[in-house]
């Protein structure tokens, strides 16, 4: 009987770690790899190269997740600053040098489906879940995180 209870102790503080692990050690490199979506889109003065990406997931009734990653064209560093799941109205379009807009939603018919935002390059992060804005590991690359 001891060891039985022994047994579950182990096995309920492995299953907090693993929850504890995936929440505060998110980075967005867990993805895995998408499908390209669209793109490329440069930022006015070349230095930035926008591109998205997507994941089914369901089947047949699922959904996508949508991700746009950022390329800095002087030093080839990539990252991504946006995910969420995906609506039918996607577009990326740079407002300056340093700020893209992505719009996805599925048309004012649907106010809750409203994801879209403008974000500032290497400075704001937009993660639906809010993964991002929990995670130890990524507070370091961001000033805002912005999840809904």
């Amino acid at each position: 009987m001891r060891k039985r209870y022994k047994i579950l102790i182990l096995i309920f503080i492995a299953i907090l770690l693993v929850i504890g692990y995936k929440k505060y050690f998110f980075t967005f490199g867990s993805l895995g790899q998408g499908t390209y979506f669209k793109g490329p889109v440069d930022s006015p003065n070349g230095k930035y190269t926008a591109d998205s990406y997507y994941k089914n997931w369901g089947g047949a009734t699922g959904g996508a997740h949508v991700w746009v990653e950022i390329t800095n064209n002087e030093n080839s560093k990539v990252w991504t600053i946006y995910y969420s799941d995906g609506k039918s109205n996607f577009a990326m379009e740079w407002k300056d040098d340093n700020t893209i807009y992505i719009r996805n939603d599925e048309g004012p018919e649907y106010p809750d489906s409203e994801r879209s935002i403008e974000l500032g390059i290497e400075k704001e992060i937009y993660d639906e879940r809010g993964r991002a804005c929990e995670s130890w590991i990524m507070k370091d690359e961001y000033e805002t995180c912005y999840q809904n």
